[in-house]
């Protein structure tokens, strides 16, 4: 018996070693494709219920509704690519054109009032004369830095290459992933099944609704809010509205919010003379800035019935765990270890928790595929 017992330890042992090197050797040959295919599936996920609704809007014609879900992605990432190259390529001409006028800059004399300032205003207006004085030495100092940023702009060129080629494979991903949605959803529920039984069905539920609830939560009120950024900038006559309202859409999604981006706009309209637009942008940035505190909260709820602070904190803390990936896995982490959790402590014997997902996190949910 001590034998077989040995014999049957040996195999046990090297087939969890050979299982694990398996494993291992998989993910290290999709590693490329793991990032677009995660982003796939939170983007099905999130978006499932339009492509049903377009699906009914065309007579139930599963690979039109297919075509319109991958083309419209397409079409939102080649015209930002487009403008983005434009941009970089023309602030670097910019900034190459203002390094070679450095050593011909004209700083005008200090201001009369700059000396009227109490303890400071002397010894300001001497460093500003020092500097007036000797623009060389300024030109000097500020050439590196300018060649510093041209030499990250044009990497920057090089990285939109990248991201669209990440891009453009997560989009096919996705598309295969719409066309065959249901025998994918209903995969991952027999995996989970296999492994924890119902309460794995109910975790796989639950992780839908937190994608949708992130999905139309955060980025939904990320897009509000920085399309009203970008009409406010606009029409104040603020340059570079485009580039800046994109900025408030990262600042936004990043639980940051506008808020530095259109305060420094209406600075620079105050100190380029232009109150009245300043005040306007100022009005139109307090509605921008409070109306996240409505729409967020409502469509959350309608996402995933889920405590708002639990979905904040999967956000930000996946964001800076994961980047931008992690604003969608962080949230889906953090549900289901506190629905496990809070089931787990309600039922007061770890072997008699219902396997069930609790209906106030699933009812009237329709699930999503995966």
């Amino acid at each position: 018996m001590a034998v077989v017992g040995r014999h049957d330890l040996a195999r046990t042992t090297l087939g969890v070693v050979f299982l694990a090197a398996l494993i291992v050797g998989t993910l290290w040959i999709l590693s490329p494709f793991l990032a677009a295919v995660i982003w796939a599936v939170m983007i099905v996920v999130a978006t499932w219920p339009i492509l049903l609704r377009i699906q009914r809007w065309l007579g139930g014609r599963r690979a039109l509704a297919v075509v319109v879900m991958t083309l419209v992605p397409l079409l939102l990432l080649i015209i930002p690519l487009a403008l983005a190259v434009v941009a970089v390529v023309e602030y670097a001409d910019v900034i190459v054109a203002g390094v070679t006028k450095l050593g011909a800059l004209a700083i005008p004399p200090p201001p009369g009032w700059l000396e009227g300032i109490p303890l400071v205003g002397s010894k300001l207006a001497a460093r500003w004369r020092d500097v007036a004085g000797d623009s060389a030495v300024v030109a000097a100092r500020l050439e590196p830095y300018a060649r510093t940023i041209v030499g990250w702009l044009l990497r920057l060129v090089g990285g939109i290459a990248g991201v669209a080629l990440q891009f453009l494979l997560t989009v096919l991903i996705a598309g295969l992933l719409y066309a065959q949605g249901e025998d994918a959803a209903g995969f991952v529920r027999r995996f989970a099944h296999r492994l924890a039984g119902r309460r794995g069905e109910g975790a796989v539920e639950l992780a839908g609704q937190a994608i949708r609830g992130v999905a139309l939560g955060v980025v939904t009120t990320a897009l509000i809010q920085a399309t009203l950024a970008g009409i406010g900038l606009v029409v104040a006559g603020v340059p570079f509205a485009g580039v800046l309202t994109a900025l408030c859409v990262l600042l936004t999604i990043a639980q940051i919010g506008p808020a530095p981006i259109l305060i420094s706009a209406i600075a620079w309209l105050y100190w380029k003379g232009d109150p009245v637009w300043a005040t306007v942008l100022l009005v139109w940035t307090l509605v921008v800035l409070t109306i996240d505190n409505v729409i967020r909260p409502f469509l959350i709820k309608r996402g995933a019935d889920l405590p708002l602070p639990l979905i904040f904190a999967g956000v930000v803390g996946g964001l800076l765990s994961f980047g931008f990936l992690g604003i969608f896995v962080g949230p889906v982490v953090l549900a289901i270890a506190y629905t496990l959790l809070v089931g787990w402590v309600e039922s007061g014997d770890p072997d008699a928790v219902d396997p069930s997902p609790r209906p106030a996190l699933t009812a009237g949910a329709t699930v999503p595929p995966p």
